[in-house]
């Protein structure tokens, strides 16, 4: 893309339930053709007859497309196949381009040739598609059908949930955080409050001895008939609420929420069996917090560590790096995250963070930093280290080389150590984490609590950390803790 007088570009403005829009460019700029076309080998292979009608030898294709469901695969496949270059806007680009074109006109025709353009207006903001081998997109489509099913087990279980508190208002109490297997066998069985108190304590006992494995027992049976009770009263045999019914949709729903359970540990299977074939070293597990659901996550989002080419480009993909402002002579610093690239992977890497600052000493010391000197509150703190641990894992899995966890001054430790180690530096006062929680700011006026937080020092945990680990600038970001992480343990 260096020299766009040996390409032609196409923007393709892809269809959902229509034909895509293309807008062919010539190598000075100027429109050569445009046409209606779909995802069909004849169709796009008539479209590349017509780009490249009246070019010199040898010249090749740039495609630009935007991230719009799955359609922009069938195109990525073809023209690559073909040896094109494909490349995809950012999400973040197109959605601010949709934004712009809504204000004046919005047709398929202009997004086409605005596409096409960006190779010339903003290169920065594409990114060329490399399709994977076999094992990694078989790991890609089984680590989100797992996510997915693991989002509709949750969803499943908040509705059983709603609905048995609609028919039994107490009965929250008596049932677990997360629905169990004792909360559904019961709930399948016993939803209608009468059927609860008819099954007899004796009965109930039993099954619930049986789902738990004899964990509970008579306490966990009065909870749920004292609930039944109460529900009794409260309706009185009032017609407005069908209780037969409630119970049936109970069942059902538990009955739906077994067959996806069972579905996900079918491609839990796969999955695991398709990390085996992509990363047969572990050199994805033997990064600090991510563990074997968090290593498939990191496998099938990055593919291939050489297709980025830096640590730094890799936490920009993460969407954890801050976001640029900059005019004149003032570089703004301490702004939001970009948020940009794959939300599953950044959920990831925040959740993995907080298990791997209690394990790395480095990264602990991160985290200590950032609570203590740099008045960051819990969540902030972890996306700071896990754009560093983002950093880590372009590293590792570049090299070929398994993770070691290191002190400060970068000597392999054990578990054991670098776990003593952080107890003993690194511990968070409990005070510290009081005032990060509390939203005021008690005893100084705001402006002088601001000036304050300003007038800190620099220098933070880089300055302890040896050299021959990352020392990129901190990302300083300010997340929106409603989009990831809303209740992480501290």
């Amino acid at each position: 893309m260096n020299d766009l007088k040996l390409h032609r570009v196409i923007g393709l403005d892809l269809g959902v339930a229509s034909q895509h829009s293309a807008v062919v460019l010539d190598g000075t700029g100027r429109v050569a053709a445009r046409r209606r076309v779909s995802s069909t080998a004849a169709s796009l292979g008539e479209l590349e007859r017509v780009a490249l009608t009246g070019a010199a030898e040898g010249t090749t294709l740039i495609v630009v497309i935007e991230p719009t469901g799955p359609m922009w695969l069938p195109i990525a496949v073809y023209f690559g196949r073909r040896g094109h270059t494909v490349v995809r806007v950012s999400s973040a680009k197109a959605a601010d381009l949709r934004r712009f074109l809504s204000r004046h006109a919005k047709s398929n025709g202009i997004d086409a040739e605005t596409l096409a353009r960006m190779p010339m207006v903003a290169p920065s903001g594409l990114h060329p598609v490399e399709l994977s081998g076999a094992d990694r997109a078989s790991l890609d489509r089984r680590v989100r059908t797992v996510a997915r099913l693991t989002r509709e087990i949750g969803q499943r279980k908040v509705r059983i949930r709603a609905l048995a508190q609609t028919a039994i208002p107490t009965i929250g109490a008596a049932l677990g955080d997360d629905l169990n297997r004792t909360d559904l066998a019961v709930l399948e069985r016993y939803a209608h409050p009468r059927a609860l108190l008819a099954a007899g304590p004796a009965r109930l006992t039993r099954l619930v001895h049986t789902e738990s494995r004899g964990k509970l027992g008579a306490a966990k049976v009065e909870a749920l008939r004292t609930a039944a009770r109460q529900a009794l009263e409260l309706w009185a045999g009032d017609t407005a609420i069908a209780l037969a019914d409630l119970a049936e949709e109970i069942a059902t729903e538990i009955r739906l929420l077994r067959l996806t359970e069972t579905e996900r540990a079918r491609h839990e299977q796969a999955r695991d069996a398709a990390h085996a074939q992509v990363d047969p070293a572990g050199l994805a597990t033997s990064l600090p917090g991510l563990g074997p659901v968090g290593s498939t996550q990191l496998l099938a989002a990055m593919g291939r560590p050489g297709r980025f080419r830096s640590a730094a480009a890799f936490k920009a993909f993460t969407g954890l790096a801050p976001k640029a402002s900059e005019t004149g002579n003032t570089d703004r610093k301490s702004q939001p995250m970009s948020k940009a690239g794959n939300r599953a992977l950044r959920t990831q890497l925040i959740q993995s963070a907080n298990t791997a600052r209690q394990l790395d000493p480095q990264l602990a010391a991160i985290y200590h930093a950032q609570m203590t000197e740099r008045g960051a509150n819990h969540l902030k703190a972890l996306c700071v280290v896990a754009a560093r641990l983002a950093e880590r894992a372009w590293l590792t899995l570049s090299r070929g080389e398994p993770y070691t966890i290191r002190d400060l001054q970068d000597r392999p430790v054990t578990p054991a150590e670098a776990r003593a180690l952080i107890d003993e530096q690194f511990t968070v006062p409990a005070a510290v984490r009081r005032r990060r929680r509390s939203k005021k700011q008690a005893g100084r006026a705001p402006q002088h609590c601001t000036m304050q937080e300003e007038s800190q020092p620099t220098a933070g945990h880089e300055a302890t950390r040896p050299s021959t680990t990352i020392t990129s600038t901190p990302a300083a970001v300010n997340p929106d803790p409603t989009e990831v992480l809303t209740a992480l343990p501290t």
